[in-house]
């Protein structure tokens, strides 16, 4: 599949493509026609009053109608703006110099001027408009012969230089709407990898901690099945209340991912009430876990979302690799800070001989890592005294919590 950036990343400007607009945005074909028609529409009565009053100078009438048709060079101004402002500075300054009057014929000039400048040919149209103001009044001069023949062209090129002008601010917005695009565009993604990143760790405690709860029971039930059936029944009865939960929480996260309307868990997201029924999941699968409560206030929710996924999966962990015997969990308050340990007398984490050993973690320790700092706090691990590996999540209270 091809890559299709999004649209504040697509260049914009000379050769950007089809119908692309000062401010970055898709012109349609009547905007690029406009400035021909425009240019057209004003010059026609200059050609008409050239061809009357004028028939005895066909000078005159010819500079006005190749000052009429270099108002079509603005077509090619998108993708030669540089040139296409030379041109017609080049077609229009013999009909601007034999002419009275209004210079009409400095119409297709202005809106090459303009367009030069908003599409990165500054340079050209600077050079084109300094060449009409020395050149012009020059030659009005030589022409002439009289001093005042000069202030028609000086008045031109004054003109001209303020168009210069419109067309560095319009440029200017044209870049700030860009730079705005280019920073919604970043947000958006931003957020979007963000929530990716939340859905995909809310799936992986789920599923890690779920399968690997069954897959503990089930080799319980079947080791138990012959000697104690009674047994095998409690680990039967446990698979099926983890795989219901499992599901049920599966279904809330996926929920967020459907296009359409969907209904909201039927199951409310995980708190600290529901840490004594994943405590007593392990216990009943033999492992001795002691769960010590001594919070005084009340956290709030995404806290306590928090302690109860670093809580599963520490748990997780601890079944599926620790080999330990005992599990010691305690939950109080330091300070602005809870503070949650799990600490297991199991083999600890290979390759981390000591708490300043660099530990390789997996997906399960960096997800615990990121819930802590996503809510400003930090999580810690060190080795057990007597063996084994503690885990310290330090998560600050939140303003709410104050109120």
């Amino acid at each position: 599949m091809p890559w299709n950036p999004p649209v504040a990343s697509r260049p914009h400007g000379p050769g950007d493509g089809q119908g692309t607009g000062w401010g970055g945005r898709r012109r349609p074909a009547g905007a690029i026609w406009f400035p021909v028609v425009l240019s057209v529409l004003v010059q026609l009565p200059g050609v008409f009053i050239a061809a009357h009053f004028g028939a005895g100078d066909p000078w005159t009438l010819a500079a006005v109608l190749i000052a009429l048709a270099s108002s079509f060079l603005l077509l090619a101004g998108r993708a030669h703006p540089g040139a296409v402002v030379v041109a017609t500075a080049a077609l229009c300054i013999p009909a601007i110099a034999l002419t009275t009057g209004p210079p009409l014929a400095a119409v297709p000039l202005a809106f090459a001027v303009v367009g030069a400048v908003v599409r990165s040919a500054r340079v050209w149209a600077w050079w084109t408009v300094a060449g009409i103001a020395v050149v012009g009044p020059l030659g009005a001069y030589v022409l002439v012969g009289r001093p005042e023949a000069v202030i028609r062209p000086l008045i031109i090129a004054l003109v001209l230089t303020l168009l210069v002008g419109v067309g560095e601010a319009i440029r200017g917005r044209r870049e700030r709407y860009r730079e705005v695009s280019r920073q919604v565009a970043a947000r958006r993604e931003a957020a979007a990898e963000a929530e990716r990143l939340r859905i995909a760790r809310e799936l992986h405690d789920v599923l890690a901690h779920s399968l690997s709860q069954i897959s503990v029971q089930a080799g319980v039930g079947l080791h138990l099945f012959d000697s104690r059936p009674e047994k095998a029944r409690e680990s039967l009865e446990a698979i099926k209340s983890v795989s219901s939960q499992a599901l049920e929480e599966v279904r809330g996260v996926l929920g967020f991912l459907r296009t359409e309307g969907y209904p909201a868990a039927r199951a409310p997201e995980p708190d600290l009430a529901r840490v004594p029924v994943l405590v007593d999941t392990y216990r009943r699968a033999g492992l001795d876990v002691r769960y010590d409560d001594r919070l005084t206030s009340v956290p709030s929710a995404a806290t306590q979302l928090a302690l109860y996924r670093i809580v599963q999966e520490s748990l997780t962990n601890i079944g599926r690799h620790a080999q330990a015997s005992t599990v010691s969990i305690a939950l109080h308050e330091v300070g602005d800070d809870y503070v949650l340990t799990v600490a297991d007398d199991g083999r600890g984490i290979p390759g981390a001989a000591s708490a300043r050993t660099p530990v390789d973690e997996g997906k399960g320790m960096i997800g615990m890592r990121e819930r802590a700092e996503l809510l400003g706090g930090r999580l810690s691990t060190r080795e057990t005294e007597g063996g084994g590996l503690t885990v310290e999540a330090r998560i600050p209270h939140l303003r709410t919590e104050h109120a």
